[in-house]
């Protein structure tokens, strides 16, 4: 199939280009994310690794004939599936996006596919939905992630806890999709591996106290606490109540909890504390940090996932010499795949080149990008602990 793409899309090339040299010199892009809510301080660093890869490619003048990019930021708010998806229609019908970067949290991301992108035909790239449900949703060949599924992460997180010797925990998880998602594959990874989980519950974000909740999981104990949460909502409030009343010293956190604000709040008072989010120690990953070159931090969550989701979207549409989502979602799957030649950070002039002369790409990009099954992210994960107040990388998975 990707031979065949690849061979006919010189002649769509050619009518794409057409079109844009006669008719257009701009597609938009969304860039939507939680720009406020619960992710808030994530998001900056995921916006910019897209919007680097938007950059890159009209530099380079090479798309669709000279086509520049210009992304459009929308506000996901991670929570309100509403306020989201009203934000996705604006992009669509008011700013005329070609294709979707985002969007981040789970809930919101399911609601954008279903109540918008499906009827409106347009593709959806998620740096960081990361909820199982994602990969059954019904979604045309519309959506893919350059996030593993938390399928993949409950496992992970697994490993992670039972090679520290923790056979014992206690769990509490934001009250949403990602949330209830990850903790219940976590639970389930963990007891098949031997393990106890004493409580699995659920907290609301918002909330100025969280006494109660960290009372019942004291109750039930465990050798540490995962707090399948936000770092900048009820997961940090979990976090002061369990060490304010000596519940909890240690924790271990899922992508959600992990970021500079994590060492903000707490500093010290977490170390000994465990976690894991996606990531690579991949030559692209270092590729991507080079480029980034201390304009913002490369290494945050979801920022490499961000430029790959973006550069995923524009090399799909000069494989199939279009801009219109439904000619070129068709193309997502081969440029992110074998065979053809690797593309890291930096290269995608050399991308759009081999497409416009009909040659193949693999994408690898920043993350290893791999995509199976239902167009997500086979899954890579940099392993953290907190050591001196500071978030510092154990290892790779």
């Amino acid at each position: 199939m990707k031979k065949f793409l690849a061979a006919t899309a010189a002649t769509a090339l050619m009518a794409g280009t057409a079109f844009a040299d006669g008719h257009s010199s701009e597609i938009k892009i969304g860039v939507i994310l939680g720009f406020t809510g619960p992710i808030e301080s994530l998001t900056p660093a995921m916006a910019d690794g897209a919007e680097l890869a938007m950059k890159e490619v009209t530099d380079s003048g090479k798309l669709l004939g000279g086509t520049a990019v210009t992304p459009v930021r929308a506000d996901s708010t991670c929570i309100d599936a509403a306020a989201a998806t009203a934000a996705a229609e604006r992009l669509i019908t008011s700013d005329g996006v070609k294709g979707i970067m985002g969007a981040d949290c789970s809930g919101v991301t399911g609601a954008i596919l279903a109540n918008v992108a499906l009827a409106n035909g347009m593709v959806m790239i998620s740096p960081s939905a990361t909820s199982p449900g994602l990969s059954t949703a019904e979604d045309n060949g519309l959506f893919f992630r350059t996030a593993p599924s938390d399928a993949r992460q409950g496992v992970v997180m697994t490993e992670v806890l039972m090679e520290e010797g923790i056979n014992e925990v206690a769990v509490t998880y934001t009250n949403n999709d990602y949330g209830k998602g990850l903790a219940d594959s976590f639970q389930a990874a963990f007891e098949s591996a031997g393990g106890t989980v004493t409580i699995n519950a659920a907290h609301e974000d918002g909330k100025a106290d969280y006494s109660a909740e960290v009372g019942a999981l004291a109750a039930a104990g465990g050798d540490r606490l995962v707090v399948a949460g936000y770092v900048d909502q009820g997961g940090s409030g979990i976090v002061r109540a369990a060490l304010d009343s000596g519940a909890f010293d240690t924790f271990h956190f899922p992508d959600g909890m992990i970021g500079a604000k994590l060492e903000e709040n707490f500093g010290d008072e977490i170390d000994g504390s465990t976690g894991q989010h996606p990531g690579t120690d991949s030559a692209g990953a270092a590729k991507y940090t080079d480029m980034v070159g201390g304009a913002f931090d490369a290494t945050s969550p979801f920022s490499p996932e961000s430029y790959d989701a973006a550069a995923l979207i524009m090399l799909a549409m000069q494989a199939a010499g279009s801009s219109e989502p439904g000619d070129y979602k068709a193309t997502v799957m081969d440029v992110a795949n074998a065979p053809g030649e690797q593309i890291f950070p930096g290269e995608l002039a050399k991308a759009l080149d081999i497409l416009a002369g009909g040659g193949d790409i693999d994408y690898v990009g920043a993350t290893a990008v791999e995509l199976i099954g239902p167009g997500e992210s086979a899954g890579n994960y940099r392993q953290i602990v907190v050591e001196g107040g500071k978030i510092t990388t154990s290892k790779y998975r």
